[in-house]
């Protein structure tokens, strides 16, 4: 349900690779019909079956460059030649509006997400059960060779290296019990006291 009295949410999940941080953002759009999701400017070349402004905003270096300077993406990165941003009036306005919006991204991106929006910015880091099962996840994938596992285990330890900037840390051991878990904080962020505009109005009421 909507509440255009309480100001929205921006619920932010960061995991190492393979952790189940986009299962876990996913299972929450799927079970939270007014949970808006937000569409990344990137200067890739879209894939088949992309299409610009549902999947992505597709831009050229050269338009995404000059978007980050003059502060229209909240965060922002250059990622092997590629940029990749959240644009900010999109963002603003449907918190504005009461809509809760989900980000699945690094640290650096939730770094920048938090210093944009100081107020607005509730996060997760999803951490996996131990080393050994996130290895083994990303080896049950088949998609990558042993040097290109090895490589994700490095970024791995690097992301984990940043867990306590979150403000809540889940353990993936359970995915349907994760699931639960991100549920659980997404709506105590909505019920803070802070967020709910109308509380003043409430309470007025009970005056006589």
């Amino acid at each position: 349900m909507l509440h255009p009295s309480r100001r929205g949410v921006c619920l932010v999940i960061s995991a190492p690779s393979g952790a189940g941080k986009s299962t876990i953002a996913n299972a929450l759009r799927a079970s939270e019909p007014a949970l808006k999701n937000s569409i990344s400017v990137t200067t890739r070349n879209p894939r088949p079956g992309e299409v610009d402004g549902v999947h992505y905003h597709f831009r050229s270096m050269e338009a995404f460059r000059t978007m980050a300077n003059n502060g229209e993406l909240l965060e922002w990165a250059e990622v092997f030649g590629r940029g990749y941003g959240t644009p900010r009036a999109p963002v603003e306005e449907a918190l504005t509006q009461g809509y809760d919006m989900v980000f699945d991204i690094d640290w650096q991106g939730h770094r920048l997400l938090k210093k944009a929006l100081p107020s607005d910015v509730v996060s997760i880091f999803v951490l996996p059960p131990s080393i050994e099962e996130l290895e083994r996840r990303l080896c049950n994938r088949n998609s990558d060779d042993q040097a290109e596992i090895a490589k994700r285990m490095q970024a791995a330890f690097d992301e984990i290296s940043h867990w306590h900037e979150f403000d809540h840390t889940v353990i993936n051991s359970d995915l349907d019990t994760a699931i639960s878990q991100a549920k659980s904080i997404l709506t105590a962020a909505r019920l803070s006291t802070a967020r709910q505009k109308n509380l003043f109005h409430f309470i007025d009421s009970f005056k006589k």
